[in-house]
């Protein structure tokens, strides 16, 4: 099968439309369009069904479809894994963790790996759906659970508590709580139960209703929550590693907290050597490492 030709093919089913296929390959849509006819006319079926606005696979086009990303995706790979034989960093690296931790904790961090390796071009995907990394949805994930997925490296780099907080102003004006009991007096804000978060966050949530119920107020990422707490809105429940960046915000009951939860730092094995990718991990440790300082020296100052 002419390699070409499914390029043509993979392009035009992505976009679905022969217009845009075109300028993504630089090619007219006349020159498109014989591509794929002929692609048609070699394998002796339709893979495309004509509508006005646009066009859309058939089941042999999906199939097709199918094969053709896989080999993208194969072919992005082997790219990534040349580039990276050599010794200077550089090039895109995607890069997918959650809302809230990638807005909260690694986004503010990142002037410093770019200042270090000013080539690299980080592509920040935050979204609580757990990207595919064998398919190359992404080249490294940072995640608040052990990954499952397949003949991926994983690392765990530090642990987070889900604990209470609040801003001032909220606690001047609705009144201090100094147990759990009085929790039916205030608001806590929350991620929302059908929106993706880790369990000892929602197990904590779920011992605070079982006191007298509280008004509540749901987001769904720990960013939103953060939001609502710095607007005085009420008591959020949140990881803990969003002080260091507000350190006005008060701890409510601090006796209550979650279990532990594990983050992860994973990315696919086939992308062990990788300049890129050993650039971001270390930089990564290294901030968690001086974020753990932080946190010590904070405490000892308290003390």
């Amino acid at each position: 099968m002419d390699w070409d030709k499914l390029r043509i093919f993979h392009a035009v089913a992505d976009a679905g439309s022969l217009t845009h296929a075109g300028e993504t390959l630089h090619l007219s849509q006349s020159a498109v369009s014989r591509q794929i006819r002929a692609l048609e006319e070699s394998l002796s079926t339709i893979l495309f069904h004509r509508h006005a606005r646009g066009l859309i696979l058939t089941e042999q086009g999906e199939l097709l479809f199918d094969a053709t990303k896989s080999m993208s995706h194969r072919l992005e790979a082997a790219s990534a894994r040349i580039k990276d034989s050599a010794e200077e960093v550089f090039g895109e690296l995607k890069v997918t963790t959650t809302t809230g931790f990638g807005t909260l904790w690694l986004a503010p961090r990142l002037p410093a790996l770019y200042e270090k390796y000013p080539d690299l071009n980080i592509d920040l995907m935050l979204e609580e759906r757990v990207l595919d990394l064998p398919m190359r949805e992404a080249d490294v994930a940072i995640r608040m659970k052990e990954p499952s997925q397949a003949d991926l490296i994983r690392k765990k780099l530090m642990s987070v508590r889900m604990r209470l907080y609040a801003s001032q102003a909220y606690l001047e004006k609705a009144g201090p709580i100094d147990k759990i009991e009085q929790i039916g007096g205030h608001r806590l804000i929350c991620q929302s139960p059908n929106a993706f978060q880790v369990s000892a966050g929602a197990t904590l949530v779920q011992h605070l209703l079982a006191y007298d119920k509280p008004n509540l107020l749901h987001v769904n990422n720990y960013f939103g929550v953060l939001q609502a707490v710095i607007s005085d809105l009420g008591i959020g429940v949140m990881p803990d590693y969003v002080i260091e960046d507000f350190p006005d915000l008060v701890r409510v009951l601090p006796d209550i907290e979650s279990g532990e939860v594990p983050v992860f730092l994973a990315y696919p094995e086939e992308l062990r050597q990788s300049k890129r990718i050993m650039a971001f991990r270390d930089f990564v440790q290294d901030e968690i490492i001086s974020h753990r300082r932080k946190i010590r020296e904070a405490g000892s100052i308290i003390a």
